[in-house]
């Protein structure tokens, strides 16, 4: 149906034809770059425009609303915010990696200030931005009409510069987008130059030069997979992190950044990272202030006395924009249609482009020499024949007549012949003759360079690379960016919990908690100690550990099972309460007690569990003072399930062992009695013997001292001693206060208990020594590392009767 100029169609087809045409609109004339200068339509004519204008490096600041008038007048006929827009960003350091834009007034701030309006700031091309244009007015690119036909805009600029990957580009089009990282102006010369001599590179060998991207406000890169991805794929995922460091004031540790990933707003991040810590979603945090200058951006977060640093620092990198990840998406325009382009491609379209761009320009100064070169023919014709011309020129009856006459007489064109008659007189000295005939020669020998260029693209190509190292040595500079190596996966539990040394204590009926060491501070020996754990009266502490809280700790129990927690997630709780019960954090039965996986007999009870290496030895402890040493070759390898080998013959049925020790050399073993009696006694008195011996007198046990409570090796590096009592009394003491002697003496006193208390664990600290006067720390050192000669251990240590299930059949 039609009514005169109103036809009926389908609004399918309308509506699909017309979004088609938009969606190529916006793809090609709006939101991707073109491969070849790395630059969208609005930025070309901002910058095409400025140097019409003569707003060239070299020349005075000019208004920014006469840019953006002239824009819009002749290139552009959108909105003058978009134009304005544009031409800020390309003036902000931040944003650019290579500013191609001098702004002179507020063109805004890595907070996101907006800039002043353009009837106040002024503006002018860069000199990199120079190098973008050099050479337009020699044919070297094509223009088209603009929009009104009034004039002329390029399609691409000559580009001298790898534009697209030293200020990369943002883009979203219609079903895609853009996300090209900024680089380094010196890796991509060096990568371009490199892909010339080797057109047969690869990605994996340019990318060994193009190092990652280098934004503009720095940071570090973490890891080269999102980086290897980008190049070999044109998507990747490359996580940046905050550049930090430590700073200590009036006691008061602080974390200074001085750099941010790209795009992120500082503004925002301090408001976001004052939100966590006054929401208590990160600890530690008393104070976040910015004091960014012209200098430099420097934000400060004041962390409290006790906080962790690094822990701070890791929670920050996982919740805050401290640590982002810039999605890359290679994707411009070649020949006008989007394509998604690895490194080597982009080096090659740029390499081409250049060739194109010294071709056509060569082409052109060829055909300019060509044309003075026959003008400079026709002058020396004149010159070698000058009285004839002067004569010819007298007797012609008008100017007109003149250039006939010269032509017909001296066979030259006209243009020759309007040459000579605009001559000066000036030039008929003899001297002038010389000039011409040099100008000449130095014509002749133009035109043979370009007919070489034009005949060897290699020699072509030599330009390229000259140019860009003549670029390098002008606008080259450090790397901003820095590559780490590390990959950042995900942050664990490890990462933002500081990983301070605790002592964990749990009871007999399975109540179980950690404190930081440094609650307890030194006493002398034979003092009373202070409540450690508060214990119902039908319960008694059973274990001490001192630990890390990123250490895990394996709990078996006396049915034969085994389980495992991290440190840190046992309950943090206050020194005098009891703890939480284990039941609600392992899955243990009601009525099983943790103990320290076997098949056990039934009197029997595991005590013990070591790690050890194939050359140690093995010492037990019995609650009568007996001690054995053996070789751990003496124990056969068996099953889980195994019940082991016999240790040491126990003298009487209330004899029992009560420790599991490893003797390396050099070392002493520190042996407790329920009613804190201690010594430390030299490894190298326990002579070797036999498995399955009497064993020997490690200390004499009286009704005074009580019977044998614990027993453990003291290494060297072990600096405070903590002994905890079947109530929960603890007390820390220095281990060179621990009296040293022989195998057969009682020892000391090593703490005061209550009537009807007793000993029952003692562990040793090696990360931390406080004073007794201050309890000031002092570092430790002591890390025990497992290698692969290690073996594991025979568990022998049966509480009861010291034999295994073997021995007993």
């Amino acid at each position: 149906m039609e009514l005169g100029n109103i036809k009926q169609v389908s609004i399918v087809e309308q509506m699909t034809g017309a979004y088609l045409d938009y969606s190529m609109s916006v793809i090609v004339s709006r939101a991707l770059p073109d491969v070849r200068d790395g630059l969208k339509p609005v930025h070309r004519r901002v910058l095409y425009a400025m140097d019409q204008m003569g707003l060239q490096s070299t020349k005075q600041f000019r208004k920014c609303a006469g840019t953006v008038g002239e824009v819009l007048k002749s290139y552009h006929p959108h909105g003058d915010v978009a134009v304005y827009d544009s031409l800020v960003r390309m003036a902000q350091p931040w944003s650019m990696r290579y500013p191609l834009v001098l702004g002179q007034g507020n063109f805004g701030s890595q907070d996101d200030d907006p800039p002043a309006a353009m009837r106040y700031t002024e503006a002018k091309m860069a000199a990199i931005a120079d190098e973008l244009l050099r050479d337009i007015d020699k044919d070297t690119i094509d223009f088209i009409p603009n929009y009104d036909n009034q004039t002329r805009e390029p399609t691409v600029l000559p580009a001298r510069l790898p534009n697209l990957l030293l200020n990369g580009s943002t883009g979203i089009a219609v079903g895609m987008a853009t996300n090209i990282p900024p680089h380094n102006l010196n890796e991509v010369c060096d990568g371009v130059i490199y892909l010339v001599d080797h057109p047969d590179a690869t990605t994996e060998e340019l990318s060994r030069i193009v190092r990652g991207p280098d934004f503009p406000t720095g940071g570090i890169i973490q890891g080269r997979e999102g980086i290897r991805n980008t190049y070999a794929n044109g998507r990747g995922r490359i996580v940046v992190r905050a550049r930090t460091h430590f700073e200590t004031e009036r006691g008061r540790m602080s974390i200074i950044v001085t750099e941010l990933p790209y795009q992120i707003n500082k503004a925002d991040l301090v408001r976001k990272i004052a939100e966590l810590a006054r929401d208590r979603k990160i600890e530690g945090i008393s104070e976040v202030r910015d004091e960014s200058d012209r200098k430099g951006m420097r934000m400060v977060i004041e962390l409290k006395r006790d906080a962790n640093p690094d822990s701070v620092l890791n929670s920050l990198f996982k919740y805050t924009a401290m640590q982002s990840a810039f999605n890359t998406n290679m994707l411009a325009l070649v020949e006008q249609q989007p394509r998604t382009l690895t490194l080597k491609a982009f080096l090659q379209h740029y390499i081409n482009h250049r060739e194109i761009v010294i071709t056509r320009r060569t082409r052109y100064e060829l055909a300019k020499a060509e044309a003075r070169k026959h003008i400079l023919e026709g002058l020396k014709i004149a010159l070698d024949n000058l009285d004839a011309v002067i004569s010819t020129i007298r007797q012609s009856r008008a100017a007109e007549d003149a250039l006939v006459n010269l032509q017909r007489q001296f066979n030259l064109s006209e243009e020759q012949g309007k040459a000579i008659l605009d001559m000066r007189l000036a030039r008929l000295a003899a001297l002038e003759r010389g000039k011409v005939e040099e100008e000449l020669k130095d014509v002749l020998k133009n035109i043979d360079y370009y007919h070489m260029l034009l005949d060897d693209i290699q020699e072509i190509r030599k330009i390229i690379k000259e140019d860009l190292r003549e670029l390098k040595e002008k606008y080259g500079d450090a790397r901003r960016t820095d590559l780490g190596e590390a990959e950042a996966g995900e942050f664990k539990d490890e990462d933002l919990i500081p990983n301070e040394e605790v002592v964990v204590t749990l009871t007999e009926k399975g109540y179980i908690k950690r404190l930081p060491s440094s609650t307890y501070r030194a006493q002398r020996r034979g003092g009373r100690g202070k409540t450690g754990m508060a214990t119902r009266e039908d319960d008694a502490v059973r274990h001490l550990l001192v630990a890390h809280n990123h250490d895990s700790l394996l709990f078996f129990t006396d049915r034969g099972r085994v389980y495992q927690l991290k440190v840190y997630e046992l309950p943090d709780t206050s020194r005098t309460a009891k703890g939480e019960h284990l039941i609600n954090l392992i899955a243990i039965e009601q009525r099983e007690r943790v103990t320290i996986a076997m098949d056990l007999e039934e009197d029997d009870e595991l005590i013990g569990a070591k790690l050890a290496r194939a050359d140690d030895d093995v010492l037990m402890i019995t609650t009568e003072g007996k001690a054995i040493r053996f070789t751990v070759a003496e124990l056969r390898s068996a099953s889980r399930t195994s019940g082991g080998v016999r240790g040491i013959r126990l003298g009487s049925k209330s004899d029992k062992v009560v420790s599991l020790n490893l003797t390396p050399k050099d070392s002493e073993l520190l042996v407790v009695t329920e009613h804190a009696y201690g010594k430390c006694t030299p490894i190298d008195d326990y002579p070797t013997q036999s498995r399955g011996g009497n064993g020997v007198i490690t200390l004499k046990v009286t009704e005074k001292t009580g019977k044998v409570a614990t027993a453990r090796v003291i290494y060297e590096h072990d600096n405070d001693l903590m002994i905890i009592s079947a109530s929960g009394i603890v007390i820390r003491m220095d281990v060179d206060t621990i009296i040293r002697g022989g195998r057969a003496i009682q020892g000391r006193r090593m703490m005061n208990l209550d009537e009807g208390d007793a000993v029952v664990a003692v562990a040793t600290t090696n990360g931390k020594k406080l004073d007794a006067q201050n309890g000031s720390d002092e570092e430790g050192d002591g890390d025990e590392s497992l290698t692969k000669d290690m073996v594991e251990a025979e568990e022998v240590t049966l509480d009861g009767n010291g034999v295994g299930e073997e021995e007993q059949q």
